[in-house]
This record gives structure tokens, C-alpha cells and sequence, in this order.
């Protein structure tokens, strides 16, 4: 324990270090706009509630579209989807903000459209979902991606491209957590002796209907719990990962 005036000057030194990471994210972000691109078929067909469509429909008529790739588990209930990509679609419920600057925003998934659709519905999510089952990258590909794509009139371009925690940036919450005096109490967390001893990666991203944090059969991730009909579950019914 320190008087304020201790406080504030301990706070003005790390803010020192604060402002060069900033400083060299902002080299970062510099560097990505130079990154070589690659074009893509524009013309190639994801499918969406409409039906098939060209991946150029995706940016809705703006220049620049940033997707991500959620992971899907075939067959397995709304319970048994992915936990850590529900955690970035679910931040990345609304895009007026994307949208105002002039970037489109979707989520594509290798799931068949009528699974997806069924549990878009029942997320209540509204940013544009589409399959893209069967197609190869850079539309398709890998799942768990934050990937974005730019348009020149017919042609389209891959031109960035990250998954692992370099998602973490879509997901305001964890950047609160590092702020917090405990931060995410995970094991790999660096904290003062005496802290609260940490869990496992993740471990809060799921639980069962009574709040309990668990990625055992009966869990959900845990903004289900939120939706309509979300009653307690006994199994997390995954049968396969495309």
C-alpha cells in the first residue's frame, strides 16, 4: 500500500512504456498496409440466406472487408460450437463503426448453411454469415482467422491475415481484463506473489446454467445463456470438426 502521490508517479513511469507500445503497434499497423497482396477469384460462390452468391457481394459495395473464419463442428448442437470464436463473433456483433469508415464485415464458416442458419438465428446475431464449405483459400481455407480483403472495382486481393492471439484485437474484453488488478487469472499470467492463483487458457469462456465456469458436457459458451431458450445441457454433442 502507497499514499496517491507514490501512486501517480509509479503510474507516470509505466505510462512511459504504455505510449512506446502504442508508438510501435502503430509501426505494426504502418507495416501490414505494405504487406504484399494476393489476388483472388472474386467471382468464387459462398452461400448465404439468399442462396449463392460472389464473395465481391461481401463487401456490399465498399472498397475493404474484413472477415473472420469461424470454426464449426458439424452436426453438434448450438452448445457444442466453438467457444473461442463465438468470443470474437460475439464482440463482432454490430460493424457501424467498419461500416462507417467504409469497411464491410462478415463471418464465414465451413458449417452446411442450414446448421448455420439455424444457429445464427438463435445467437441473434446480424452481421452477415455465410458458408464456405468446400472452398479453397483464401475465402475458404482455415478457420479461426481474422482475414481482410481489398476491392478494386471487379478484382479482389487477400492483403492481411491472423489467428491465435492475434484475434485479440476484435475482442475488447480481453484488453479490460489486462487492465484489471487480477488481469485474466490465467496460468501463463505474470502476477505479484499472493495473487490469486490462475486457471488454465480460456477457462471462463464456458459454464454450466448455474454460472459455474467449465468446458465440461454440460456448458455453454457463455453469452448462450443470454439467448431465449437456452435451457441446461448434458452434452456438448460434437461428433466432428471440418
Amino acid at each position: 500500500m502507497v499514499d496517491l502521490a507514490t501512486w501517480q508517479a509509479a503510474r507516470a513511469e509505466l505510462l512511459v512504456r504504455e505510449k512506446a507500445h502504442t508508438r510501435e503497434g502503430d509501426a505494426l499497423a504502418a507495416a501490414r498496409r505494405r504487406l504484399p497482396m494476393v489476388e483472388l477469384d472474386g467471382t468464387v460462390e459462398v452461400v448465404g440466406p439468399d442462396g449463392p452468391v460472389p464473395f465481391l457481394d461481401l463487401f456490399q459495395g465498399r472498397d475493404e472487408l474484413v472477415v473472420y473464419k469461424h470454426m464449426w463442428h458439424d452436426g453438434a448442437p448450438h452448445q457444442g460450437q466453438c467457444e473461442g470464436c463465438t468470443t470474437t463473433a460475439w464482440h463482432l456483433k454490430d460493424a457501424g463503426y467498419l461500416n462507417a469508415r467504409g469497411v464491410s464485415f462478415a463471418i464465414l464458416t465451413t458449417g452446411r448453411w442450414d446448421e448455420v442458419a439455424s444457429y445464427v438465428e438463435f445467437m441473434g446475431y446480424t452481421q452477415p454469415w455465410y458458408s464456405v464449405r468446400d472452398v479453397d483459400a483464401p475465402v475458404g481455407g482455415g478457420m479461426g482467422y481474422l482475414t481482410c480483403f481489398l476491392r478494386d472495382g471487379d478484382r479482389a486481393f487477400l492483403t492481411y491475415s491472423t489467428t491465435g492471439r492475434g484475434n485479440e484485437p476484435a475482442s475488447g474484453s480481453f484488453g479490460l481484463l489486462d487492465m484489471t488488478p487480477y488481469g485474466r487469472r490465467e496460468t501463463w499470467g505474470d502476477n505479484p506473489e499472493g495473487w490469486p492463483e490462475g486457471r488454465g487458457w480460456c477457462w471462463y469462456w464456458r459454464s454450466d446454467a448455474d454460472g459455474n465456469a467449465t468446458w465440461g458436457p454440460t456448458s455453454r459458451p457463455v453469452p448462450q445463456w443470454t439467448r431465449p431458450g437456452a435451457t441446461p445441457v448434458e452434452t456438448l454433442g460434437r461428433q466432428g470438426h471440418h
